[in-house]
């Protein structure tokens, strides 16, 4: 028994040792700080307080002071005879005040930059005149407009007869010069000053670089007060100072005009001259004290004086080369051959930016982790396609200087024609002349000659080329021999532009045109019940019109047997049920139903503003598909033509199963059937003006309204934007279609392609003749 209570103890002693060192730590850290407190026995009342006390708390009654601690405060004090409780804090609910009629509606700016203040950097006002507009004018217009971010107006004293189109002109109504500029400062401080930072004044015979423009304007701040241009001297001495010329132009501040905006009216008044410039320079020195000024903390208003009969090509001076703006301009000629002229040398600038650039990158990579491995091909180009499976493989395209293989239409083999012959023509030129880059002058390629060709559209990059070319080469003493040499080329894919597109709502009735035929009349019953449950039971904003087409002898038996009786019973069923819906027919007789004589007659009984929807009896309609349609077609810009889903036969593409009740857009379950040009939206203006063109061509081959679809004469003749686009919200079911002997070749080979594709895919189609051969060998 002792020897267990030993045991014990010594097994709590091994357990305790280790904490022992903390335990008498703390307990030595706890005896220090007791011994180190300053013990106060201290009434809680307040005349027990010392002076310190008090001023600490503050006098009684008074607010001043700190507030008393909590851990010396009595719970209650004496103040004014009055029981003040402890601070205790207390919730004050929100009331919210009473409104006065409805509420007031907030108003937010379109635009973050309009609600924060910012403002547009430059605005060009160019000076002209009535005989000068249609001809300086529009040279300054079209050289100088497109480059700006800002604005570009005109302005003129008289307007002539006919003003230039696109372009923004203000007419003042006076031709003097002095009144004209008068009225042109005081137009941009009443419009434009709560707009724009900088105002850039010229005249109509002044040529301005607008790159360097733009540059000069970025580095100055916009709370200056500046006068900038090409400095000149008063005649007469009156006035001391210096003006800014109007011919090279000239730079004004806002904050300049602005402080120039209440003296305006004094300096129209006071201010006697008869060159406007001039006019403006002594207003500015008077009553704002800025002198015109040709250079500004390094930045240099550079312009050059155009003398006459001067040659263009030998412009190359220092002078010409940094110049912002060349004056007189006497002829709209000599404005856009100095827009080339001027282009040509900041193209050669940008070359040499970037061949700067791709030599620091080939510097930096040296010094990389993966070495000049580092550096992508070409150099500043956007690195290539990388795929994530097999279905994501980008295809190389095989072609020579004559043919492709890779045709359009499936076929093996086609024959190099128009942009695509351009395209390996120029391919082929622009290696030569690289390789001569590279190797003169020690030898000089030429003759060359295309043994392979390959390429493929990388979307993320450009087109990409691998040219395997047979090129003489000839050394500099003359000796010549055949040799070859592969090349890799990408033509890069151009900044990308936002096209401006006219303004559509969804909001405009769509006019289901859906021609008939006798072996579509079954069909149309069923088109009906979907279009009654998709768009009448919606009530969507859309008319059905049938066209029925009779043979003549049809045609001479519809009081007797009409092959279109069931429909007509179906559409007037149809009215009865939908009180609202208006179902109309066209009736046609004709030996050859084309869908163009059919619709040369709706387009008669219609406005030109209609917008049209032709369709099949197969289409199934549904809401989401209207409103594509009515936002792809515009007016006078494009016409749509969607590419419907079809779906497969079911017996191949679900053998020995049930065909679900829905398909999902999958590849087992059908296709895009890109032959097939039946649906298609645009206005009856736009085919009207289609029609009118062809009518040239018309009377040369009347079979033409035979040989050509809708589609192909949009393309042909409407001069239109022909979008083409998968559309996955119109579908059809499979059905066994007849193509007409009677359409033109190539409508029905496209037919009979539409119908072949649409059995199923290659490798269902695979799978059932692989049945079929093993079920003939058992």
């Amino acid at each position: 028994m002792p020897t267990t209570v030993s045991m014990r103890i010594s097994l709590l002693v091994s357990l305790i040792r280790p904490t022992g060192p903390i335990i008498v730590g703390i307990s030595l850290g706890f005896t220090l700080s007791l011994l180190s407190v300053t013990w106060v026995d201290e009434s809680c009342d307040s005349d027990w307080m010392g002076p310190a006390e008090e001023m600490l708390i503050g006098q009684t009654g008074s607010s001043k002071g700190a507030r008393k601690p909590s851990s010396i405060s009595s719970g209650t004090t004496e103040n004014n005879g009055n029981v003040e409780e402890d601070f205790e804090p207390r919730i004050v609910p929100y009331n919210k005040p009473a409104q006065e009629g409805p509420p007031k509606k907030v108003f937010r700016s379109k635009y973050a930059s309009t609600e924060l203040g910012i403002r547009e950097r430059l605005f060009v006002s160019v000076f002209t005149s009535k005989t000068t507009i249609n001809t300086l004018a529009v040279a300054i217009n079209r050289t100088l407009n497109h480059h700006l971010d800002g604005r570009l107006i005109f302005f003129t004293g008289t307007r002539s007869r006919k003003l230039p189109n696109g372009m923004f002109v203000v007419v003042h109504g006076d031709e003097r010069p002095v009144p004209n500029m008068y009225q042109s400062v005081r137009y941009l401080l009443e419009h434009r000053i709560a707009e724009y930072d900088w105002f850039y004044l010229v005249q109509d015979d002044t040529y301005t670089q607008p790159e360097r423009l733009k540059t000069l304007v970025s580095h100055l701040s916009i709370d200056l007060q500046l006068y900038m241009g090409h400095p000149g001297e008063f005649i007469g001495g009156e006035t001391q100072g210096r003006y800014c010329h109007s011919g090279p132009g000239f730079l004004l501040s806002r904050a300049l005009l602005l402080k120039l905006q209440p003296f305006l009216e004094q300096c129209r008044t006071d201010i006697i001259s008869v060159r406007p410039d001039e006019w403006l320079g002594r207003c500015i020195i008077e009553y704002v004290g800025m002198n015109c000024v040709e250079e500004y903390e390094g930045l240099n208003y550079n312009y050059f004086t155009l003398e006459s009969q001067m040659d263009l090509p030998r412009v190359g001076n220092d002078e010409s080369w940094n110049a912002l703006t060349v004056h007189p301009v006497t002829s709209a000629e000599l404005m856009y051959r100095l827009h080339k002229h001027f282009t040509e040398i900041e193209l050669q600038r940008t070359y040499k930016e970037i061949e700067k650039l791709q030599s620091e990158i080939k510097n930096v990579s040296e010094v990389a982790a993966d070495g000049n491995k580092s550096a992508l091909w070409p150099i500043g180009i956007t690195p290539p396609f990388e795929p994530k499976s097999r279905f994501e493989v980008l295809r190389w395209d095989y072609f020579t200087e004559d043919n492709l293989f890779s045709c359009v239409d499936g076929a093996p083999k086609c024959q190099l024609n128009g942009a695509d012959r351009d395209d390996v023509t120029d391919v082929i030129r622009v290696a030569v002349e690289e390789l001569n880059k590279k190797y003169n002058p020690f030898v000089r390629l030429s003759s060359p000659r295309l043994v392979n060709g390959y390429r493929r559209l990388d979307q993320t990059r450009g087109m990409e080329y691998t040219l395997d070319l047979q090129v003489q080469a000839t050394t500099e003493s003359g000796h010549q021999k055949s040799i070859a040499r592969r090349v890799h080329l990408v033509r890069p894919l151009s900044r990308v532009e936002i096209i401006p597109m006219p303004y559509v709502t969804e909001a405009t009735r769509v006019h289901v045109l859906l021609p008939l035929t006798t072996y579509e009349a079954h069909v149309a019953l069923h088109f009906l019940d979907h279009i009654s449950f998709n768009l009448f039971e919606t009530g969507e904003n859309a008319v059905l019109i049938f066209l029925f087409t009779y043979e003549p002898a049809e045609a001479q038996k519809v009081s007797t047997n009409d092959v279109f009786s069931e429909v007509k019973a179906k559409i007037t069923a149809v009215e009865r049920r939908y009180p609202s819906v208006k179902v109309s027919w066209i009736s046609l007789k004709t030996e050859n139903p084309g869908v163009l004589r059919i619709l040369d007659i709706v387009s008669r009984k219609h406005p030109v503003e209609t917008l049209f929807l032709l369709v099949t009896a197969d289409t199934v309609l549904n809401s989401e598909f209207l409103n594509r349609c009515r936002m792809n077609t515009i007016s006078g810009w494009q016409a749509f033509f969607p590419i419907h889903f079809q779906d497969f036969d079911p017996s191949v593409a679900y053998p020995d199963q049930v065909p679900p009740a829905s398909h999902d857009l999958v590849r087992e379950a059908g296709h895009f059937d890109r032959y097939t040009f039946g649906e298609a939206c645009f206005y009856n203006s736009d085919y009207i003006s289609s029609r009118t063109r062809m009518s040239g061509d018309l009377q040369e081959s009347e079979d033409l309204l035979e040989s050509l679809d809708l589609y192909d004469m949009f393309v042909q003749y409407s001069g239109l934007h022909v979008f083409r686009a998968v559309e996955p919200a119109l579908r059809q079911a499979f059905r066994n279609q007849t193509c007409d002997p009677r359409l033109s070749e190539d409508m029905f080979h496209r037919c009979l392609q539409s119908s072949l594709e649409g059995q199923g895919s290659r490798s269902q189609l695979a799978m059932l003749i692989f049945e079929q051969e093993q079920g003939n060998r058992t």
